[in-house]
């Protein structure tokens, strides 16, 4: 199989789908892979070490998608990209689509195979391709949680871990799945009071076991976060339901019951947002400020960190791009479910009920496709 890996060209996003030790696995299963000439260069990946690893570099992302039957990405194709997918070619990266109707309307018209990292799902309900970027968000967003607190940044100008003397922040964590665990981890190992909220009592009950002292866990519902959010400094929302918009845990309105300088970092944007105040920013514009109250909503908050994420990202997408590789699509998606669950749009039609269901389209079941 002919595999392309573009330069991400999304506002600062530096990582890289494919590392130059991603490229070698393909290469020595007699696999051809073309690169865009820099796209490793905000990743500490230099062409030289792509064209070691066997790859050849080509000068534009148009000869990119041109030439390859897959092509492995990090972010969503954006507009000026949707001219360049090609019907029957497998785009094979993070889409996202529930939170975004014009991305869902272009790729159903190119007639390509949109294969998303964000719903693979493996037996245990787990997503193995979004955990690793999940625990990247997860701890950036108590290092940008700290940072908004200040009150340069027009925060409450609170430290994180208080000092003797002087009480912690406050941080509220809606969620436990992989980004709460990890932000609590962190808040938690800066000395910050924590609370995380879910409403799994089998996961508080796990968390209740494996958190320090400083980490509590409540039961989720309406009452609990109204109440809560009074008297927290910083608001980490972690709420995912796979390849489905996010719910909104905390509508405008409740804004007014939290004090100024307050920061809400909310790592579900890309999936619609947990905080409906909450709207995609990017690194050179991160936050805003609604009601007194710091929003904090950058959709690739990985790329900040482009070094780790990509390492991270490759080791847990390249077994699967190499069964597609090896097997081509529909027989790789037959034979693990896993993969069979990240088809969101194949060649015009929805096969993942969450996309549908998020824009009222017409749901095809993926047996069809297959």
């Amino acid at each position: 199989m002919i595999i392309g890996v573009p330069k991400e060209i999304k506002t600062n996003e530096n990582r890289v789908a494919l590392t130059p030790a991603g490229v070698m696995e393909f290469v020595g299963r007699g696999h051809k892979v073309y690169v865009q000439t820099k796209a490793g260069d905000g990743s500490g990946f230099p062409d030289e070490e792509y064209t070691g690893a066997g790859a050849t570099m080509l000068p534009t992302i148009e000869d990119v998608y041109t030439i390859a039957d897959m092509i492995i990405k990090v972010k969503e194709p954006i507009e000026s990209e949707y001219k360049l997918v090609k019907p029957n070619q497998l785009l094979f990266t993070y889409f996202h689509f529930a939170s975004y109707e014009p991305l869902t309307r272009a790729m159903l018209a190119s007639n390509a195979v949109c294969l998303a990292y964000e719903t693979v799902e493996s037996s245990d309900r787990s997503l193995p391709l979004l955990v690793p970027m999940s625990e990247v968000a997860g701890r950036m967003a108590i290092q940008q949680g700290a940072k908004y607190l200040e009150k340069p940044q027009q925060g409450r100008g609170v430290l994180l871990g208080g000092v003797p003397g002087v009480p912690p922040a406050k941080v509220l964590v809606l969620g436990g799945g992989i980004v709460g665990t990890q932000a609590a981890k962190m808040a938690a190992g800066l000395g910050a009071m924590v609370t995380i909220l879910d409403v799994s009592l089998k996961r508080l009950r796990y968390l209740s076991d494996v958190m320090p002292a400083n980490v509590i866990t409540m039961y989720s519902n309406e009452f609990t976060i109204r109440r809560l959010i009074k008297n927290h400094d910083l608001i980490i929302g972690a709420v995912l339901i796979p390849g489905a918009k996010a719910p909104n845990l905390i509508t405008r309105e409740m804004l007014k019951d939290m004090r100024p300088g307050t920061v809400i970092v909310d790592v579900a944007v890309d999936q619609g947002g947990c905080i409906e105040t909450c709207k995609p920013t990017t690194h050179d514009n991160p936050t805003y400020i609604i009601d007194e109250v710091v929003h904090y909503c950058v959709a690739n908050m990985p790329g900040a960190v482009p070094y780790t994420s990509t390492i991270a990202l490759t080791n847990a997408t390249l077994p699967y791009a190499l069964q597609l590789a090896e097997k081509g699509w529909q027989k790789a998606c037959k034979e693990n479910n896993e993969l069979k669950l990240g088809l969101n749009v194949v060649n015009g039609k929805v096969v993942y009920k969450g996309v549908a269901d998020a824009f009222g389209l017409e749901y095809s079941d993926v047996e069809t496709v297959l």
